[in-house]
């Protein structure tokens, strides 16, 4: 059976401080397209690949985190991720030639994964394929798990969040508006503020690098106070925040992109509004809630459908503009969901 080439994302060095495309290298291997005897493991064409903050932290090595399901990526190894990818051949009796599925694979053309790498066999095809790297996929089932389960909204709550244009965020406002709350998002840029406020439904939205006094910025746009915080940033944000939270206020954790390429990590001043306010602030894992996956779908599909929820992506192509896609999410370049195009079938 004859190989084919197979171009790799390798990480060349665990990365400290803000990751640079140096630390990641294109390099040319082969595959053979044929599943070795007696295996059920499962071989992909992957299309569709996910560039998210969380992987950031699977750069660097990181003392525990193997046993709560977050292993750090090895040296010399491709990157591995979130994709959207084609079933070339299963060793497994779930899986079948020509599948389309999503769950983890490697960032390379072809993969040959674990049947339990592969989360969802792709069974709705008439919306982008693309979107089971977003709204579809694992930040679409952040969002909702994090808002609808952690958060436990009520119609006419006060609901602030942060990188609200980013791939979780901007679902985030868009099913508070669904549930009838109040929603600011905070981002970091004009752009990204104007696609907040006109394309996604936020009541408001605001620069947060022209707030010099964020706690007074809060104050301006929640007089009463903010019932949900969705986090997604940490630091300076989470701070201010805190200052602001109503009693009894939610606070899901979901990222904090802030602090990832920080050698030495911010202190949180304000944790004290914990106790005054009897604030519940709890950090949450997406795959805690893969079994409301179908749930999520039946919610979700017939509003992307009659175009009640929209979805803003930001498409690289290639997989050698890999790394400054992924690199670019730390400095805020991308808009909307970055997602990296491998083959489109």
């Amino acid at each position: 059976m004859a190989q084919v080439r197979n171009k790799q994302v390798v990480l060349r060095d665990y990365v400290s401080g803000f990751p640079k495309e140096s630390d990641m290298e294109i390099v040319e291997s082969t595959i053979t397209l044929k599943l070795p005897e007696g295996s059920n493991e499962v071989l992909l064409k992957n299309l569709y690949l996910s560039c998210d903050p969380y992987m950031r932290n699977l750069m660097s090595y990181i003392e525990g985190t193997k046993d709560e399901g977050f292993p750090s990526y090895t040296p010399g190894s491709p990157l591995t991720g979130f994709g959207a990818s084609k079933v070339l051949e299963s060793g497994h009796t779930n899986y079948e030639k020509g599948d389309l599925v999503w769950g983890f694979t490697k960032w390379e053309e072809y993969s040959l994964v674990a049947s339990t790498s592969i989360l969802f066999k792709i069974e709705h095809t008439d919306v982008p394929l693309s979107y089971y790297t977003g709204i579809l996929g694992m930040p679409g089932m952040t969002a909702y798990a994090g808002f609808f389960e952690v958060a436990s909204p009520k119609k006419g709550e006060n609901v602030f969040v942060s990188a609200a244009s980013g791939a979780v965020g901007q679902l985030v406002g868009q099913f508070a508006k669904l549930t009838g709350c109040y929603v600011v998002g905070s981002a970091g840029s004009k752009e990204k503020v104007d696609l907040l406020k006109n394309k996604l439904g936020f009541d408001e939205a605001f620069n947060y690098k022209e707030e010099p006094d964020l706690n007074a910025t809060l104050k301006r746009y929640f007089p009463e106070g903010i019932d949900i915080y969705f986090e997604n940033v940490g630091g300076k944000t989470l701070d201010a925040v805190l200052l602001n939270m109503r009693v009894h206020g939610r606070i899901p954790v979901c990222g904090m992109i802030s602090q990832y390429n920080l050698t030495q990590p911010e202190g949180v001043t304000t944790l004290a509004n914990l106790i005054y306010k009897r604030i519940r602030m709890e950090g949450f894992a997406v795959f805690d809630f893969y079994h409301l996956y179908p749930k999520f779908l039946e919610f979700i599909l017939p509003h992307i459908r009659e175009g009640k929820i929209v979805y803003v992506e930001d498409i690289a192509e290639g997989l050698e503009n890999g790394p400054a896609a992924l690199v670019g999410l730390y400095s805020g370049r991308n808009v909307g969901k970055q997602v990296l195009v491998v083959a489109r079938e």
